[in-house]
């Protein structure tokens, strides 16, 4: 079966902050096109930092400062986000740095020390004192659970006898944290629309994307926004390079209206795509695109892609137009 990803690849363009690229960090993507948004980003910190710090919070002032202190290349592992809000009228500062490599780091605390300073280095070049706070938050998508401590004191082997003595001349913070590995968002998040992102990034880094769209449909039809489906669907097919429009559109089987939703956001991005499409080739492949997702989503046989190629455009538009039309009267003349 021919992969859709093929030629939606384009199609995620307009999609993405330019400097993201979702072919070769889906996961870097997908975190900072979500997060990025405010309306997320309240809700993420709202519900995971501490409650007593939250509350405190005045959420309406929260604003995403456009920088990163994690190198391009480090993308494929973890990826940082840097936020301001105001506390009682004073600036400050929220660091989410969000871990996917397959392993937990050890030296976390360390690298946050790093961080942490960069950000205040450059506060004070630009402001001068006095500094604001830098509340760190580590997101772990990892499949093993986060087991080592939080605390930055802790990475310091110090003499028992002596420990009271040096510990105030140690560097002294910690960072909350939310592991996936050990956080069930279907049942634990209370944000709707939260609980979706959640969900998915936790089946995706458990590879069970199409167990997603199961859950998807059975508990989801109108919460789910048709921008955040969008953001979905594109995150789906960069994640799972064997995944395809038509395993999709199956597992949404259960929910017609979903179904529909779905197919009608496909093809929105085909069509923006198409609009990007700048090379005759370019413009061939969205049509045999297009003509392969309704025929996923009829339930037809998919045709084969080379007789497709051997189609010209006009062809090819003539039969997309045909299935179209069967799709119309199927699904949206009732």
């Amino acid at each position: 079966m021919l992969k859709f990803l093929r030629y939606a690849t384009r199609l995620v363009v307009a999609d993405t902050p330019p400097d993201l690229d979702l072919s070769a960090h889906p996961n870097d993507a997908f975190f900072k096109t979500i997060f990025s948004d405010p309306q997320h980003a309240i809700a993420f910190f709202k519900n995971h930092l501490p409650s007593d710090i939250a509350k405190r919070i005045d959420w309406p002032s929260l604003a995403v400062i456009p920088t990163s202190f994690v190198q391009s290349g480090l993308r494929q592992i973890h990826s940082d986000l840097l936020f301001s809000v105001t506390i009682e009228g004073h600036l400050t500062l929220l660091y989410l740095l969000f871990e996917h490599q397959s392993t937990v780091d050890p030296a976390m605390p360390l690298r946050l020390f790093g961080y942490i300073g960069e950000i205040l280095s450059q506060h004070h070049k630009a402001h001068s004192l006095p500094l604001p706070p830098v509340l760190p938050f580590v997101f772990h998508q990892g499949p093993d659970a986060w087991n080592i401590s939080t605390a930055f004191e802790d990475l310091f082997a110090l003499p028992p006898d002596s420990s009271a003595q040096l510990l105030p001349f140690l560097p002294k913070f910690q960072y909350a944290l939310l592991d996936l590995s050990r956080y069930q968002p279907a049942s634990q998040e209370q944000d709707a629309q939260l609980k979706i992102i959640l969900q998915l990034m936790k089946l995706a880094r458990e590879q069970q994307i199409l167990e997603f769209f199961k859950w998807l449909a059975s508990t989801f039809s109108r919460q789910i926004s048709d921008a955040l489906l969008r953001k979905v669907l594109i995150y789906a097919l960069h994640s799972d390079s064997d995944l395809d429009v038509g395993q999709i559109f199956s597992s949404l089987s259960s929910n017609p209206e979903l179904g529909k939703r779905t197919m009608s956001v496909a093809e929105k991005l085909i069509a923006k795509g198409e609009a990007k499409g700048e090379a005759r080739g370019i413009s061939k492949g969205l049509w045999i695109g297009k003509i392969l997702t309704v025929q996923e989503f009829l339930g037809r046989k998919t045709s084969d892609p080379l007789s497709l190629e051997n189609l010209s455009l006009a062809e090819l538009e003539k039969h997309y137009s045909l299935l179209h039309q069967e799709y119309e009267m199927r699904f949206k003349k009732v």
